[in-house]
């Protein structure tokens, strides 16, 4: 492939010159690669040298030298991800169940590679602002430029923006410590351990763990519950209600039994947009009346 020359654009603007080359270049060419073209002078901005953490600049003229791309591989037919709520600079996706939000070992199709298939011309690539485990589905935040990526990551960093989770849990949900509100506060301590082999979270020491949940109704024996999350430890939810005995309908992991687990991010608020999405249960799990009693008492 010949030497390119492209312009920066408004949402690539604000990137590390590294990763506005990675992307470029769509991941064909290992970081370690770009970093030795931009050290050999063979990455040129607006003709003159430059560094690999420089900030580029909305219509900056880049030089990419002559590289060979891999054979590209058979392109696998991926389905479209359902898009709720999108605009120059956000995009909020309702992520299925089963789909990992990020590619790795044993997965072909995630998150990550469909965001990829579906917005192969757009010269910013967007990826997803935060993660959901496998086989929660849900609301999922991307950015769309290098603004709204940032904006986003900041966002979940400092804790601020809301996230509710509709979780069908295992028994008749009790508690003798709801406040005069409705909501039940859980405190726990989360820390990783190794039991039989596999890792799990679980309570006693560790990163402090805070989420509020509110009963919506009773199914048989079972409960809907809403939660909302202020603090995202690994499987947070998923171990605090378990640990004081309501496991997760479907969540083997944690003493929920078999089949499709019931966990599902119903809702996140930012200071830019609200997304919000039903799970696909079906009425035996979820009806509207749930839905119109959940928004009732949002935090």
């Amino acid at each position: 492939m010949p030497a390119e020359f492209v312009t920066v654009t408004s949402a690539e603007a604000g990137q590390k010159l590294v990763r506005f080359l990675e992307r470029r270049v769509d991941g064909e060419v290992p970081r370690s690669a770009v970093m030795r073209w931009i050290r050999k002078g063979n990455v040129r901005v607006d003709k003159g040298r430059c560094k690999p953490f420089d900030l580029v600049k909305e219509g900056q003229i880049v030089r990419i030298p002559p590289y060979r791309a891999d054979e590209p591989a058979e392109k696998i037919s991926r389905e479209p991800l359902e898009i709720i709520y999108e605009d120059e600079n956000y995009l909020a996706i309702n992520k299925p169940a089963g789909l990992p939000s990020q590619g790795g070992t044993g997965h072909d199709d995630s998150v990550v590679d469909r965001l990829l298939s579906m917005y192969a011309d757009f010269p910013f690539k967007p990826a997803p602002a935060h993660r959901l485990d496998r086989d929660t589905s849900g609301v999922l935040l991307a950015g769309k430029s290098h603004h709204g990526q940032k904006a986003l990551s900041d966002m979940f960093a400092s804790g601020e923006g809301g996230k509710y989770y509709l979780a069908l849990v295992r028994e008749n949900w009790i508690s003798e410590e709801t406040g005069d509100d409705g909501w039940f506060e859980m405190h726990d301590l989360l820390e990783k351990k190794e039991e039989n082999g596999t890792e799990k979270m679980v309570t006693g020491s560790g990163k402090e763990a805070h989420a509020s949940v509110l009963s919506l109704g009773k199914l048989k024996d079972q409960t809907l519950l809403l939660v909302k999350l202020h603090t995202g430890r690994t499987h947070q939810i998923r171990v605090q209600l378990s640990s004081r005995g309501f496991p997760i309908v479907g969540d083997s992991k944690y003493g929920g039994g078999s089949g499709a687990m019931k966990l599902h991010c119903w809702r996140i608020e930012t200071p830019w947009f609200i997304a919000q999405c039903s799970p696909h249960w079906g009425d035996d799990f979820l009806r509207q009346e749930h839905i119109d009693l959940a928004e009732k008492f949002l935090l």
